[in-house]
């Protein structure tokens, strides 16, 4: 029997994907969570084949989940999924341990054949996601702004861009406004930039919102 955690702040995404999990594993456990944190405490108990998160959650990010199941379990399988494109996220997700980078909006034609690849060992990785990794090992290739930046500062840079106080971040990331703070000088800093507006104006651009 396999056992499979899924996690989204949605219900109704949970309950289109379990329906899809058991339809093509009916024999399986499959078990939910609608936030980083009710993800992290379930895998602390143990027993998963597979972790499917949001990449995007109130609270921690799904990315920020991924690093910390990752220090439980490193061996575990985790896909990422958001309705984010591949080419913007799926490269920062491999690159942090995930197992694979899942778009929502093809997420019932890819599922299966995720879970199944991983299963086996391997990495889901699809062409556009290959070429990204490719282009990643030239490094002659000039980087884009926000790939300068760190997966905490990603995911404070996100939360900028979005109209957010560094007081609600600190909120939403258990961090102090201090050490939020910090990380938006230093993002401002390796982006270039002078702004927060600089900064969502960029994040819509490059279709990171």
């Amino acid at each position: 029997m396999i056992r499979i955690l899924i996690a989204d702040d949605h219900a109704i995404v949970r309950r289109g994907m379990k329906q899809i999990l058991l339809e093509q594993y009916p024999s399986a456990d499959v078990a939910e969570a609608g936030d980083a944190e009710t993800l992290v405490a379930k895998v602390v108990e143990g027993g998963w084949d597979i972790v499917i998160t949001d990449m995007n959650m109130p609270g921690r990010s799904g990315l920020d989940a991924l690093h910390q199941i990752k220090q439980i379990d490193p061996a575990l399988p985790v896909l990422i999924m958001s309705m984010y494109p591949e080419d913007q996220y799926a490269l920062r997700v491999i690159k942090a341990g995930a197992s694979g980078y899942l778009g929502k909006e093809t997420i019932h034609d890819n599922l299966v054949n995720a879970i199944e690849t991983v299963r086996k060992g391997k990495r889901f990785i699809t062409p556009s996601i290959a070429e990204k990794l490719a282009d990643a090992i030239d490094t002659a290739k000039k980087s884009e702004p926000h790939e300068l930046l760190s997966d905490r500062e990603f995911d404070v840079f996100k939360l900028l861009a979005n109209g957010k106080s560094v007081t609600d971040i600190a909120t939403q990331l258990s961090l102090s406004a201090t050490t939020v703070s910090t990380y938006r000088s230093r993002i401002l800093e390796k982006m270039q930039m002078k702004s927060n507006a600089e900064l969502a104006r960029y994040a819509v651009e490059n279709k990171l919102i």
